[in-house]
């Protein structure tokens, strides 16, 4: 079966997709959050961000031609902006990182 065709990948990958819209749209109205909000919004961005490295792992695992041209295309688009898919997500944690330290401050 090819990667692609797996119903696990295809599940995973939309409920992937559908989550990140949806944490994308809350996350325009995240200064208006309290506390609270604050720290669940930045729960469900790690935990976002470790289900999507798992499934990127799945695709650099996998020998299926598709899965590779996908990891490479990727690699190919974020090194556009001097990026590669490991510096992405060290950033991004750097980031909820940066805005843990601050919800801390404010308190």
């Amino acid at each position: 079966m090819a990667f692609f065709e797996s119903e696990i990948v295809q599940d995973e990958a939309k409920r992937l997709f559908t989550d990140y819209q949806q944490l994308m749209q809350l996350g325009g109205e995240y200064g208006k959050f309290d506390r609270e909000g604050k720290k669940l919004y930045i729960d469900r961005m790690e935990e976002m961000m470790g289900r999507y490295q798992v499934f990127m792992k799945r695709f650099e695992l996998s020998e299926d031609f598709q899965a590779k041209l996908t990891v490479e295309q990727l690699r190919t688009q974020l090194g556009q902006f001097g990026l590669t898919p490991e510096t992405m997500f060290q950033q991004m944690h750097q980031t909820l990182e940066r805005m843990k330290g601050q919800l801390e401050a404010d308190t």
